[in-house]
């Protein structure tokens, strides 16, 4: 079965989903800000088993990462945005075709 490789078109998806979020505001000045959270988003199969996972290493990527307290900057939503994202462009289950 050949392996599935994430497209530039997929870290473009993901980063506009990190801008969007933008939680120390200044995505509009760096639109590479948020790039060390991309890569752990997009193996197959992704690492991550559920909402719960992507919400954890948010706040550690906004506490330790960002030196932001992550209170108040919305882990859970973005978490549950990335899992639809991830589910509507990840590869099909075995023997599928991989989303564009």
């Amino acid at each position: 079965m050949p392996t599935w490789t994430p497209s530039a078109v997929l870290f473009d998806n993901l980063r506009y989903l990190l801008n969007e979020w933008d939680p120390i505001g200044v995505a509009d000045l760096s639109q590479d800000e948020y790039d060390c959270m991309l890569a752990p988003f997009v193996p197959a199969p992704p690492p991550w088993h559920h909402a719960g996972e992507i919400g954890e290493f948010l706040w550690y990527e906004l506490e330790d990462h960002f030196g932001l307290d992550p209170v108040d900057h919305g882990t859970d939503a973005v978490a549950d945005r990335l899992i639809a994202w991830w589910s509507a462009v990840g590869p099909a289950p075995a023997g599928g075709t991989p989303a564009p």
